[in-house]
């Protein structure tokens, strides 16, 4: 359909049209007259479609009404009562994205779907949520996702409960996420964006539910709306849909939800915090340093995309030459940035990690020093020129990997529309990165570093320092406070509180009248392609190693992986192989230094990667094959450097270079830190494998805890290890480097894949061609059951099993009890009533088997929960409509859009692990035909499975000590 701009459609006045190349979308502005509702159409021929509706929501304090108001409107609406619509739609869409996202400023509810029907159906549920949800009449739903005083009898303690008050419990346990908190903190003072949006948990409580209803009424009308439609969908339709159901009933209003900005400072404003370790932790080198500057406003696309470009250039790259010289000072063992250009003031900021507050002036000094001697001196053009050709890189890829690329275009529209600018001008990229391209032959960059980083006044200096036992007095405080609430109420005052907490509970746990549920949309199972997605791959001989060829539309990029096997290495040296993969590529070689080669790398190339991976060979219990990963990518016509930079990497890397291998080990070791504090249920789950499963124990070594226990002992004892670490990472690159170890992967279009065949053959051909031997690892496998001790507030509880050593089989039908029990009988238990953050299971073709949960406040009852889920299972029931919903929510997990990279290295691993087409057909024939009875089958494999009593909890050390009974051991996480 042609659409004319200033002509009206459905109520939508089209303003502006346009096509914007970059994103190979016609664009299209509306404006909804009768209730103000501005609509942006990006319509292109991408079948994974998008809708999302935003808000402007400044906060004004750090309750976290912004954030608790986006659980909330998503816990019934008008049209759809029922207590869970969100939930309903993840067991039973073919959603490929279901979410909704709190920010410092804004609150979106974004959707994505490559079927039309579900797509409106999903429009239809999430728009009745945002404008007519059912907190108006029902209180119990602030209680339940904000925050409410729990007390179950008048003789017991009175605690706090709520999901986002668990969940904001987690967050504020690390300290990375303390230290961006305080970074905004200490440049914001007076605006939006010195609260948090998200809640800090010592405000939580104060929200009260006429705040909460007033912040929905204010800022959820349609005039304070952005609405958003992307893909190649109907878009007359659509609109027709948005303006009967939902605007028509809207009259236009005037609100103030307009942000600030923040008067600029006069000069450094220093902040000092804290952040929580053990009580016999003593601190030392473990203050965070930050430099933070507000670097003009968001609406500028050539500004945020040049501070993009300058914070890699500076702290990111190997070459980054204001991370070396901080590195170089001993300031800290970890440096790193940040550009935050998704509020309206970015913020810019240099954070070293594993400090002392001692170094602080000397930190200031070094950064000022050093950007100074960049500024007058000149950047290397060399540094600038590979810098913008990563980004370039990015952008053209149009790679997201975790969003649907729809949604990142959003996102990137909001960053100017929510300030009442174009949403067109950062994804119209080209024009700018013409203009900072400039930067290759002038002083661009190095005006920029002297305009907004030198000459700013608008910066703070933050010293977030540890202190030990402040997590325990953080829980004191809380304890006394409700102590004292307490007995500051009468008997009928703790009275109501009872039958309160009773009365949610009894909501909580009262299921939904059928009629109720039955105004969920839902597709039927003819809705369905039968039919698994095809993976192109064929076999291929190149200088006689085989290489899987992946035929396809990659847009002139090559995507080339080198699969190495490490079962040449022996058992005692595995965590080598993790930390080989942590030092290739930023090391020197014969024929560079570690900054030169960075360069190279990112002129030529879009990235070269390194990982130690493993494969589960199907049908085949407990086996594995242990593979080392190369993966990189480049234009076509620049295979040929590419390979060079391969071979220079994998072959001539100098590891002797032991200032360098320290700077590594220590950021590696600063990174894992972060990496255990951001996925704790993830640690927990892949230690708890190692208890019963030879691929659990492997990946333990080369990735999980144990290799960061390992990583941290190479740090303390570097100067006494140093040459045997040499040593052993040269012998372990011999045995993994080996021509007789090699198959290759090409993603390229199938005309291209000749420059493949021509180009990687003089480098295969230079690999060793000595004899591989392959070795026979005995794993020390056995419940360890552990307890991993953290500062953190929340736990993150994990219990499972192997199935296939019980003698049970994988089924498809697996897949459909893992969307039954995540998203029913965990949700409810474990979420809704145990006030966790989320709670999930997993069932893999190796039999392995796991319960876990996120940010919970809970360890035992949590436990207990998992235990009885096969009295759950024995009295199983799902009319016909049920199950097709199941089995529609699981398909949906496995119809996940991929990328041609992502096709690439999902045929890769079916190939190594054995899974045939025709298994992948069976697994979707299995979930398809999946019944009641299937699922109730599966209640005693669980019974027994759990009964083994594998358990591993990370989390907070007090409660771990308190539950010490369910644990045959404790361990302090770190040191």
């Amino acid at each position: 359909m042609e659409f004319e701009v200033n002509k009206e459609y459905h109520g939508f006045k089209l303003i502006e049209e346009n096509h914007v190349k970059e994103i190979n979308s016609k664009v299209r502005v509306f404006f909804h007259e009768k209730s103000g509702a501005k609509l942006l159409s990006l319509e292109n021929d991408d079948d994974n479609k998008v809708f999302a509706i935003g808000f402007r929501t400044p906060p004004e304090d750090s309750t976290g009404v912004p954030h608790i108001l986006e659980h909330s409107v998503l816990c019934g609406s008008r049209k759809f009562p029922i207590k869970d619509p969100f939930v309903e739609l993840a067991k039973g869409s073919l959603n490929t994205f279901l979410n909704a996202m709190t920010f410092s400023d804004k609150t979106i509810y974004p959707i994505a779907s490559k079927n039309d029907k579900d797509f409106l159906n999903l429009m239809d549920v999430y728009l009745d949520a945002v404008f007519h949800p059912n907190i108006y009449k029902y209180p119990e739903i602030l209680a339940q996702e904000g925050w409410h005083y729990e007390l179950n009898s008048k003789d017991e303690e009175i605690t706090y409960k709520g999901v986002v008050y668990n969940e904001m419990k987690g967050a504020f346990s690390s300290p990375e996420d303390a230290l961006y908190r305080k970074i905004q903190e200490s440049l914001f003072p007076d605006t939006t964006y010195g609260v948090e949006s998200g809640g800090d948990p010592s405000d939580i409580p104060n929200l009260t539910y006429e705040q909460f209803i007033g912040f929905h009424k204010k800022y959820y009308h349609p005039s304070n709306s952005y609405i958003y439609l992307y893909g190649d969908g109907d878009l007359d339709k659509q609109l027709k849909f948005i303006n009967d159901e939902y605007l028509n009933e809207f009259d236009k209003m005037e609100i103030d939800s307009h942000i600030d900005i923040q008067k600029t400072f006069n000069g450094i404003k220093e902040v000092n915090g804290d952040y929580p370790v053990s009580p016999n932790d003593n601190g030392k080198d473990k203050a965070f340093l930050s430099l933070n500057f507000v670097v003009g406003e968001c609406t500028n696309p050539e500004i945020s995309m040049a501070f993009e470009i300058l914070e890699y250039l500076l702290l990111e790259t190997s070459a980054a030459p204001l991370k070396k010289a901080l590195i170089d000072a001993g300031i800290g063992k970890d440096v790193y940035g940040f550009y935050d250009n998704s509020i309206l003031q970015p913020v810019f900021s240099i954070v070293v990690k594993n400090s002392d507050e001692s170094k602080k002036e000397q930190f200031k000094n070094i950064v000022f020093d050093t950007l100074r001697e960049l500024s007058e001196k000149g950047l290397d053009k060399k540094l600038i020129e590979a810098s913008i050709n990563i980004k370039e890189f990015r952008l053209r890829e149009g790679d997201t990997r975790t969003y649907p690329k729809g949604l990142l275009y959003y996102t990137k529209a909001m960053d100017s529309w929510l300030h009442d600018k174009d949403p067109l001008i950062h994804l119209r990229y080209e024009a700018p990165l013409e203009k900072i391209k400039a930067a290759l032959t002038t002083d661009y960059f190095e005006k920029l570093i002297k305009q907004y980083l030198i000459d700013s006044n608008h910066c703070s200096l933050l010293l977030l320092k540890p202190r030990p036992g402040m997590a325990e007095e953080r829980a004191d405080v809380v304890r006394k406070k409700l102590s004292d609430y307490k007995k500051s109420l009468s008997d009928v005052e703790i009275d109501k509180l009872v039958k309160d907490t009773i009365a949610l509970r009894e909501r909580q746990i009262t299921g939904e009248k059928p009629e109720d549920l039955e105004k969920i949309p839902l597709l039927s199972l003819k809705d369905i392609e039968p039919k698994i997605e095809d993976l192109p791959i064929e076999e291929k001989d190149i200088c006689g190693n085989k290489v899987l060829l992946h035929p396809m539309f990659t847009n002139k990029i090559a995507y080339l992986r080198l699969i190495f096997d490490t079962k040449t290495v022996e058992q005692q040296d595995i965590p080598y192989i993790g930390l080989l993969s942590a030092v290739l590529g930023k090391m020197g070689t014969e024929n560079y230094n570690y900054m030169d080669l960075s360069n190279e790398i990112n002129i030529s190339t879009g990235g070269i990667g390194y990982a130690s991976v493993t494969y589960l060979i199907n049908n085949t219990p407990g086996e594995y094959v242990p593979k080392f990963l190369v993966k990189s990518k480049s234009l076509v016509d620049k295979l040929p450097r590419l390979c060079e930079l391969l071979e220079e990497v994998i072959l001539k890397t100098k590891f002797d270079d032991k200032k360098r291998l320290k700077e590594i080990i220590q950021e590696l070791k600063s990174r894992l830190e972060m990496a255990i504090f951001d996925g704790g249920h993830i640690v927990a789950a892949n230690r708890l494998f190692s208890y019963f499963s030879p691929i659990g124990f492997y990946e333990e070594n080369i990735s999980g805890l144990n290799f960061y226990k390992f990583i941290e002992e190479l740090d303390e004892k570097f100067d006494s290890k140093s040459d045997e670490i040499i040593s052993k990472l040269s012998k372990v690159s011999k045995e993994i480097f080996n021509k007789n170890n090699l198959l290759l992967s090409a993603a390229v279009e199938k005309e291209d894949y000749k420059k493949v065949e021509e180009n990687i053959c003089s480098f295969v051909n230079r690999l060793s061609k000595d004899k591989v031997e392959s070795k026979n690892y005995n794993f020390d496998i056995k419940a360890y059951n552990e307890g991993l001790m953290t500062q953190g507030d929340v736990q993150y509880v994990a219990k499972g099993s192997n199935y296939r050593k019980l003698g049970y089989e994988y089924s498809g039908s697996l897949q459909v009890l893992k969307t039954i029990v995540s998203l029913d009988y965990l949700w409810n238990k474990v979420r809704v009533l145990g006030g966790a953050y989320g709670a999930f299971a997993s069932f893999g073709r190796s039999g392995n088997m796991f319960f876990g949960s996120y940010r919970d406040p809970n360890l035992k009852e949590t436990l207990e929960v998992y235990d009885k889920l096969y009295e759950y299972l024995e009295n199983f029931e799902a009319d016909e409509r049920e199950m097709t919903k199941y089995i529609i929510g699981t398909i949906s997990n496995l119809d996940t859009p991929l990328t041609p990279p992502m096709k690439a290295d999902k045929a890769l691993a079916y190939y190594l692990s054995n899974i045939t087409a025709e298994d992948v057909q069976r697994e979707r024939n299995e979930v398809l035909n999946t019944s009641r009875e299937d699922i109730k089958g599966f209640a005693k494999m669980i019974k027994e499975g759990l009964s083994e009593n594998y358990i591993c909890v990370l989390g907070n050390e007090s409660k771990l000590r308190q539950n010490e009974d369910v644990f045959y051991n404790l361990v302090d996480v770190f040191n």
